[in-house]
């Protein structure tokens, strides 16, 4: 046989085992810091002359203004449900693994066991709109 032929077949091997060494070693860790965001509070309800058992606990409509290449760190949601809509732009929300692409007109909820960042990868600035329930300190 000849030797050619054999080492091929090993090169190939070794070349894919160091791209997915190279790709696993290569995931960095979520962003913490938040960078290139505007946030604008639209409206607030207190809750506890509303709804007995929430005092202390507002309801919340803010907007956020993502700029190109802005980044919202990674945050939970415990105790603080939320539901966001994108009125315009891209925003990409990164959950562990796994990452989605939202677009204008889309949305996403984040609740209780939701850990997340998300990121705007586009040209334009990305605006939504974010409804939650908040816990006064």
């Amino acid at each position: 046989m000849d030797a050619k032929r054999l080492v091929r077949p090993g090169i190939g091997l070794l070349v894919l085992t160091l791209v997915a060494v190279g790709i696993s070693l290569g995931q960095q860790p979520p962003p913490t810091e938040t960078k290139g965001i505007k946030i604008v509070p639209v409206a607030v309800v207190d809750l506890g002359p509303e709804i007995p058992g929430m005092q202390g606990r507002q309801l919340r409509m803010r907007m956020a203004t993502v700029e190109p290449g802005g980044v919202l760190g990674v945050h939970n949601h415990k105790d603080r449900p939320e539901i966001l809509y994108v009125l315009q732009g891209t925003v990409v929300d990164h959950r562990g693994s796994e990452a989605k692409e939202y677009h204008a007109g889309g949305h996403w909820t984040a609740a209780l066991g939701v850990t997340h960042w998300f990121e705007n990868k586009g040209k334009t600035p990305a605006v939504l709109l974010a409804v939650d329930i908040f816990k006064q300190q």
